[in-house]
């Protein structure tokens, strides 16, 4: 991917299907490839963003389509947002193993927002 965030991770135990409760087999888990991904739209949004600002994810579009085996090596990518909507932000994303064959692709969508008004808007439990 061209003008891109790249992440590499090594899959261990705790990023297992089992060790999150996604499955009840030993290989790379879902939520913990999203989670990746999501980190490096975090990583690519932050030089177009403002002092204050921040982003939220807000949608996730991906297709899991190859089991990751432990002590694999994948990378996680997302690409320079290819679309623009006022302050949402569409990143093309997409993990790779190391030997070049595509785990998983799609899209995740976060939105623009100023930090600390988010946060007061944000309600607590009691």
């Amino acid at each position: 991917m061209a003008d891109s965030v790249s992440v590499h991770h090594v899959v261990t135990e705790a990023d297992t299907a089992v060790a999150m409760g996604s499955g009840d087999v030993p290989v790379l888990a879902t939520p913990r490839l999203i989670a990746w991904l999501e980190a490096a739209t975090v990583q690519s949004a932050a030089s177009l963003l403002d002092a204050g600002q921040t982003t939220v994810g807000t949608s996730i579009r991906v297709d899991h389509r190859r089991a990751t085996a432990l002590d694999a090596g994948v990378t996680a990518e997302a690409a320079t947002p290819a679309r623009s909507e006022g302050r949402r932000l569409t990143f093309a994303v997409r993990v790779v193993d190391d030997e070049g064959e595509v785990v998983a692709s799609g899209e995740i969508d976060r939105v623009i927002v100023d930090r600390e008004r988010f946060l007061a808007s944000v309600t607590t439990a009691d």
